[in-house]
């Protein structure tokens, strides 16, 4: 709208100096109209020149973390043998915004180069912080100019190529979960694993080694045979999490990352990472259009994949959780802990509580992670929210899952490590 302004103003200019011009014989209007033309016809066939022989690219990293400051190289080189002056860069980054209004794909300015010199080249670095997570199609680059008098905007696509950027969810570190363990093939009893670290029964002796623990020296037979000795144990169980993700419309509370899908995503992801640092299996599932089934495994193969998994999953499922909770219920493992991430509308709090029943009388334990919805959207019913919220931890209470509130601003890393 201003560089219209601009034009229509020099143009008034221009003919109001040839109409004074040809009313008068002398020649000081004259030249005064031919440099107001001038002026005007380089203001709009200039900026077009000083794109031209221009090329730009960029590069930078594929792979990003939430939250996470990712630095691109910008080289831009001039192949004409005249120099050009006041050149700006553009870019369409989808994820620079997306906290709070989701994907834009408007061009984004990553700076001007004032001077590129004759078959010369000017680079620099442009951070950019990663807002949201997803995965993301970069550019085409571009380049654009309104020098020197600001009157037209010339706009080129420099550099063609494009780029992906994935940004995996922002996990925060866990020490310990109330995590039962899961009976192995040579199980023999129930064994309760309240750090999941697993239950073990003595199976033999060995010599020491660096790292053992102190606790596990047979003393007796390191006397007999002056040498140190220590217990080895065979595992009888171990504890596995099922992370059963919600991946409704209706379950989708807020706007941006602050909103309940983002917090259970990044709850998932990190009880994941938690699993697998602990050596423990871990499997994901979550209904929506493209259902989401990630067998159990561990490692960090295995978390690669839920974060792979997670980085790009969007809210867009019409099937109830109960539904899923149901469909884990059928090849659940006796003594598997399910993670429930729970922000789904009141009305269906009875046929989620009565899924969950049924998964209590499968030998399955629950540990429930409840959003409090009225706080993540700001309702005129807020109280009956929290009341619905309320019978809803209380039926939880009776199944005997462990339950834990999240509100919207919740610091996840105390809460999930209190």
């Amino acid at each position: 709208m201003a560089l219209r302004l601009k034009f229509l103003i020099l143009c008034g200019f221009t003919l109001t100096a040839y109409l004074a011009a040809i009313s008068r014989e002398q020649s000081l209007p004259w030249l005064l109209a031919a440099l107001l033309s001038a002026a005007l016809l380089t203001g709009m066939f200039w900026p077009h020149w000083l794109l031209q022989r221009l090329s730009v690219r960029r590069v930078g990293p594929q792979r990003a973390l939430e939250g996470e400051t990712i630095v691109f190289r910008v080289d831009l080189q001039n192949r004409g043998w005249l120099p050009r002056f006041m050149v700006e860069l553009v870019d369409r980054l989808p994820f620079v915004g997306a906290a709070e209004q989701g994907a834009n794909d408007g061009d984004k300015l990553l700076g001007s180069v004032a001077y590129v010199p004759g078959r010369g080249a000017r680079s620099f670095d442009v951070p950019l912080q990663c807002e949201k997570r997803g995965f993301y199609k970069l550019g085409p680059m571009g380049l654009a100019s309104s020098f020197p008098l600001g009157l037209a905007e010339a706009r080129s696509r420099a550099d063609r190529s494009l780029q992906t950027l994935t940004i995996y969810p922002k996990v925060f570190p866990i020490l310990s979960l109330p995590l039962f363990g899961a009976p192995s093939q040579i199980h023999r009893g129930g064994y309760c694993l309240p750090e999941g670290a697993g239950a073990a029964e003595f199976s033999g002796l060995r010599e020491y080694r660096r790292g053992d623990n102190p606790r596990h020296i047979h003393w007796p037979t390191t006397a007999r045979l002056n040498e140190l000795m220590v217990k080895e144990f065979e595992p009888l169980a171990s504890a596995c999490i099922c992370i059963a993700l919600d991946l409704g419309r209706d379950a989708n509370i807020g706007q941006g990352k602050h909103s309940t899908v983002e917090y259970a995503i990044r709850i998932a992801a990190s009880v994941a990472g938690y699993a697998c640092s602990q050596n423990m299996h871990s499997r994901l599932l979550a209904d929506a259009k493209r259902p989401l089934h990630i067998l159990s495994g561990k490692g960090d193969f295995h978390y690669q994949t839920i974060l792979d998994a997670l980085a790009v999953v969007d809210a867009d499922g019409n099937t109830p959780y109960a539904t899923l909770l149901t469909e884990i219920a059928l090849n659940c493992v006796r003594g598997e802990t399910v993670l429930l991430l729970l922000a789904e509308p009141p009305h269906r709090n009875a046929a989620t509580l009565q899924a969950l029943a049924l998964l209590r009388a499968k030998g399955v334990y629950l540990f429930a992670v409840i959003f409090e919805r009225a706080s993540f959207f700001a309702s005129a019913n807020g109280g009956k929210t929290r009341m619905d919220d309320q019978k809803l931890a209380a039926g939880l209470t009776e199944l005997g899952a462990h339950c834990l509130t999240v509100r919207r601003g919740d610091d996840l890393t105390v809460l999930f490590n209190q």
